[in-house]
């Protein structure tokens, strides 16, 4: 989005430099049996294929986006929203830096420590509650790379980019002896990653295509690459990188911007500002004409602008489960979703 709009629509704050302190995205009942999506943890030689999938559940957790510092509403750890069976991914918001590497879970980060001569986070908990949330809940857990204070603008190069993109893979994929690197979680290893660049990223593409490489290339478990694009299209940010390398499932962040869930027009034979038929037309041109796209909402008032609920949001979840393309709802966070009962079974409910 034009960065006057950004600036306005993130008013109400911006992420947290602090791992202590709470940041924020600007954007970041009883569930029936369905498929998710397509990772095994308990068989990998086992995995199928879940690309049909349309009901997902995606909430982004890590930025205490609600900013209760203590009470209710504070963000808990990892491992609390994966026993919710109604999530089925969870990226962690966010890797924020990457040449250097940074990583900020807001009040999560209390628990980190700095790796020796490096402001770098080791984070137990978080390296045990993915192995949980994995093996035990079946979530799906992605890496979200880049958020709003991310401001390193890339790389000089394409080679500097597949660089960087090998240390992402080494730092946070299968653990390996052939690149010695600092972990933050140590032997855990997440399922894909997440784009979730807010400006333009030099060399984006070629990171991209190489981080996809050493995904597909790892062996018999399927990792996911995800990407969470502006609903504005085409992005801004990483439209490109959406054109030039294959992704799995695209977060479409439909609020902060006019072509929003705010401005769908209920009933109406076309949609003139909401424009999740727009995405699903690049989806069957894009470099995986499979991609399944996620519907982004806010989860709570405060969490960004064009928040909808009740008998709109879902006419819009039913509008846009016509499309082939669609593959469930994302929103920003969970801090936010906890905040507000009885939203995430509204949107189990329109699934």
């Amino acid at each position: 989005m034009p960065s006057l709009i950004r600036f306005l629509a993130c008013c109400a704050g911006l992420f947290g430099l602090a791992a202590s302190v709470p940041s924020r995205k600007c954007r970041g009942g009883v569930r029936h049996s369905k498929p998710s999506l397509g990772i095994s943890h308990s068989n990998p030689s086992n995995n199928t294929s879940r690309a049909n999938a349309s009901n997902s559940i995606a909430v982004y957790w890590g930025q205490n986006s609600y900013g209760q510092g203590s009470g209710p509403n504070v963000q808990q750890n990892l491992a609390y929203y994966c026993e919710n069976a109604n999530i089925d991914v969870i990226p962690l918001a966010f890797m924020n830096g990457i040449t250097p590497p940074i990583v900020n879970f807001a009040n999560a980060g209390d628990k980190c420590s700095s790796f020796n001569g490096s402001t770098l986070l080791r984070c137990p908990e978080i390296e045990a509650d993915i192995i949980k949330c994995q093996a035990k809940h079946k979530k799906t857990i992605v890496l979200s790379l880049g958020g709003a204070t991310y401001t390193q603008g890339g790389w000089a190069t394409t080679a500097e980019a597949e660089k960087a993109a090998d240390m992402v893979w080494a730092m946070f994929g299968p653990v390996s002896g052939d690149y010695q690197v600092d972990r933050p979680f140590g032997k855990a290893v997440v399922d894909g990653f997440d784009f979730d660049f807010e400006a333009y990223t030099n060399n984006l593409p070629a990171f991209g295509a190489r981080l996809r490489s050493l995904m597909d290339g790892a062996g018999s478990k399927k990792y996911v690459l995800t990407a969470a694009p502006q609903c504005v299209f085409p992005d801004a940010a990483v439209g490109t990188t959406l054109d030039a390398v294959p992704f799995d499932y695209i977060f479409i962040q439909f609020y902060n911007n006019w072509c929003g869930v705010s401005n769908f027009q209920p009933g109406a034979p076309t949609q003139q500002a909401f424009n999740f038929d727009v995405w699903d037309a690049w989806s069957k041109r894009s470099k995986n004409p499979s991609v399944k796209l996620l519907l982004g909402i806010p989860a709570n008032v405060g969490a960004g602008g064009g928040y909808v609920r009740g008998p709109k949001l879902a006419a819009i979840i039913k509008y846009c489960s016509d499309f082939s393309s669609f593959g469930g709802v994302m929103m920003w966070d969970v801090s936010q979703l906890y905040a507000n009962p009885g939203f995430l079974e509204e949107i189990v409910a329109s699934l």
